[in-house]
């Protein structure tokens, strides 16, 4: 005896990039490159217990739905247009009551050109993605998270690591100065919106919402002087609940990506650890992972 509990499908990995043209001066451009995942949830069961397809929508109906959806709507902030492509399948098929929207947008920048930035040129300046999570139910409640992932930063200088507990097991030792150095992959959550004209309300807000994140991000990692990934990343978090009303939680993971000293005091007594280090070896592995969850109130 056996039973169906949960199913979700859908389409992943749609690409569409939409440029947008200034109306006053078209060639004035803005580009935006999305991968995209839609997850539908509903009375489907059919589809797997008695292998009838009576109730399905095809994924192949989700990616071209995207693209028209895209051509049809403004795709930032890409939480509007998370919110706009969940509703259109809850509100189209009654039997969807559940639609996941999964945006990573790719980061291009617009370049300078003789001293200015120019119309129509962008470049990919590192990995940096921003991604978007959009959940959609029939009633119209729209659950919204945003979230930078893959940003690399490093200083070298203003983050220290002591008072940990030393036992039998601890060979690491005690630094007051180290690189430190992650990939930043943080998550943002908002206040339930309830519909998509509260998002489309909403758009300044969730734009300011990941800039401000980010460059909280960005200035916080520079500018404290660390005693330990775990405390400067509860800092980064207050901030940015702080700084806007409508986030209600902020997750981080960081893995340290380790520079380790290297001893050449073997060669001609060379100097080269502690404060005389500026020879390092990037470590790739294994390597510290720091995670948390910080929520507005108790």
């Amino acid at each position: 005896m056996v039973s169906l509990t949960a199913t979700r499908y859908g389409k992943d990995n749609i690409r569409l990039l939409k440029v947008e043209r200034d109306p006053s001066n078209p060639r004035l451009q803005y580009v935006y490159e999305f991968t995209i995942r839609v997850m539908l949830e509903g009375d489907y069961e059919a589809a797997y217990t008695i292998a009838d397809n009576g109730p399905i929508v095809t994924t192949d109906s989700m990616k071209n739905t995207t693209h028209i959806l895209a051509k049809k709507n403004p795709v930032s902030p890409p939480e509007l247009f998370a919110s706009i492509l969940g509703a259109h399948f809850v509100n189209t098929y009654d039997h969807i009551h559940k639609s996941f929207i999964h945006i990573i947008q790719h980061r291009w920048t617009r370049y300078e050109v003789d001293g200015a930035p120019h119309d129509h040129s962008f470049l990919r300046d590192g990995a940096e993605v921003r991604i978007v999570d959009a959940e959609v139910h029939e009633d119209g409640k729209i659950f919204l998270s945003g979230g930078i992932s893959d940003l690399l930063v490093l200083k070298s200088t203003g983050s220290a690591f002591y008072g940990y507990i030393q036992d039998k097991y601890t060979t690491l030792p005690e630094t007051r100065d180290r690189i430190m150095s992650t990939s930043v992959d943080a998550t943002w959550k908002y206040d339930v919106f309830e519909g998509v004209e509260a998002v489309r309300a909403s758009v300044k807000s969730l734009e300011k919402g990941y800039q401000s994140a980010r460059e909280i991000t960005l200035k916080t990692f520079a500018t404290d002087e660390s005693a330990s990934v775990q405390a400067t990343l509860y800092r980064m978090a207050k901030q940015i609940i702080a700084d806007n009303s409508q986030v209600n939680q902020v997750s981080y993971a960081l893995p340290n990506k380790h520079y380790f000293d290297i001893d050449l005091s073997w060669f001609e007594g060379l100097k080269n650890t502690g404060a005389d280090a500026e020879v390092y070896a990037p470590q790739s592995n294994p390597n510290g992972l720091i995670t948390a969850t910080i929520s507005r109130g108790d």
